[in-house]
C-alpha cells in the first residue's frame, strides 16, 4: 500500500510555470541622435546654448550703443524669426555674414562683411552648403533636426589656396557648427553659436540669384 501510494503522490506534482522572458525594445533613433553621433562634444554643445549665444550677442551689441545697427537687419538678427520648411533650395546664392557681440576687447560687438557667393548642392541624402569665394570658404553638410524649423549644420573651413575643405572632425581647428533657419519668403540665415573669430554669433545671410556667378 505504501508503494502505490508514494507512486500516487508523485504523479499530483505539477511542473513551475515558465518564467516570462525578458523582452528589451530599443527606441528608433531620433534625427537629432543621427547628427549628435557626427558632431563633436563641443559642437553639440555649442548648438545646445544657441538661444544663450542670441541672448549674448544682442545684449553685447546693444550695450555698445549698436541697437540701430541690430534693428537694421530686421528678421534676420531676430532670435525667433525662424518657420517652417527651413531647407533652402539648391543653386546659387548671394551671401554675406554679420557678426553679433564678443567675446574680447579687441573684437568689434557688431561687423558686416562683404557680400559673397556660396552654393547650396545635394550629396546623397543631405544638403550642402559651399562658400565659393573668398580667403576663408566654410562648407558643410545639413542634417535634419528634431526641431521642425531648422537643419543642423556641420562643416570645416578650407583656407587660402586649398581646392577642397578638410571633411568634418578631420582638423577640430577648422570644424564650423551652427544651425540653417528660413526667415523670409527666398531668405534664409546660417547661425554659429561662439564662432571661432571671438564674436557671440556668426550669422549668413542666403538669398537666392538667378545664375551662378563664373
Amino acid at each position: 500500500m505504501s508503494a502505490v501510494l508514494v507512486v500516487s503522490l508523485g504523479g499530483c506534482v505539477t511542473k513551475p510555470p515558465p518564467r516570462p522572458r525578458a523582452e528589451v525594445s530599443v527606441a528608433a533613433p531620433t534625427k537629432a541622435d543621427v547628427w549628435q553621433h557626427v558632431a563633436s562634444a563641443p559642437d553639440a554643445d555649442r548648438i545646445a546654448r544657441i538661444g544663450t549665444a542670441w541672448s549674448e550677442a544682442l545684449a553685447d551689441a546693444r550695450a555698445h550703443g549698436l541697437g540701430d545697427e541690430v534693428r537694421h537687419e530686421g528678421r534676420l538678427l531676430v532670435a525667433s524669426a525662424a518657420l517652417a520648411r527651413p531647407a533652402p533650395t539648391p543653386g546659387s546664392y548671394s551671401c554675406r555674414l554679420v557678426e553679433v557681440g564678443s567675446t574680447s576687447r579687441k573684437k568689434a560687438a557688431f561687423e558686416r562683411f562683404k557680400p559673397f557667393f556660396c552654393y547650396v548642392e545635394v550629396e546623397g541624402d543631405l544638403l550642402t552648403i559651399v562658400k565659393q569665394t573668398g580667403s576663408q570658404r566654410p562648407a558643410g553638410r545639413l542634417w535634419e533636426d528634431d526641431a521642425s524649423t531648422r537643419l543642423v549644420y556641420l562643416g570645416s573651413l578650407a583656407l587660402g589656396n586649398e581646392e577642397q575643405p578638410k571633411a568634418y572632425g578631420e582638423d577640430p581647428t577648422r570644424d564650423m557648427a551652427g544651425v540653417v533657419e528660413r526667415v523670409a519668403p527666398f531668405v534664409w540665415r546660417l547661425v554659429i553659436p561662439y564662432p571661432r573669430s571671438g564674436a557671440r554669433l556668426a550669422v549668413f545671410e542666403l538669398t537666392p540669384v538667378a545664375e551662378q556667378p563664373k
